[in-house]
């Protein structure tokens, strides 16, 4: 059975980024495989920046993961996907409620058409969210190979 990992590679949704200056500019590139292959419209991206803008970075959760997505009267998603993007450089969306500072550098970027499908993409991750040896090499990935060798390496379903 594939992971999820395989199916972002297969579906060509990966980019490699060294430097952004904005986590608006990284929402937004990490949008574009998952636009460039039909999945979503090209401001799928500007929902998920105003949902943020709204909320708060909730997307943003511990060793630099971010899960960018929106659902709330979601618009321009055509295929349920998960798109994957890693910068070099960390990505800062601020200060949460707490006060706490929220950085990624490994982005998931969900596209679903429904709840049931959302959930299904969240509960998919799980498992590479809480994977720190695979979340490690995942930041170090520079080439589709080496998310399926990292994938090879340490993912495992049970979490």
């Amino acid at each position: 059975m594939k992971g999820i990992l395989s199916k972002i590679v297969e579906r060509g949704h990966y980019k490699f980024v060294d430097h952004v200056d904005t986590w608006q500019e990284a929402v937004k590139l990490s949008t574009d495989t998952l636009v460039e292959t039909g999945y979503c419209d090209a401001d799928y991206y500007d929902q998920i920046v105003k949902c943020i803008e709204k909320y708060g970075p909730y997307v943003v959760f511990e060793h630099y993961v971010a899960m960018p997505h929106s659902q709330e009267g979601v618009t321009g998603v055509h295929k349920t996907s998960v798109g994957f993007m890693r910068v070099k450089d960390i990505v800062s969306f601020g200060k949460d409620e707490a006060g706490e500072e929220k950085e990624a550098k490994l982005f998931f970027t969900l596209a679903s058409e429904n709840p049931d499908e959302h959930l299904s993409n969240i509960q998919s991750l799980m498992a590479v969210f809480m994977n720190e040896p695979l979340l490690d090499a995942l930041m170090e990935a520079n080439t589709p190979e080496d998310i399926l060798a990292a994938e090879d390496k340490y993912y495992t379903e049970e979490f």
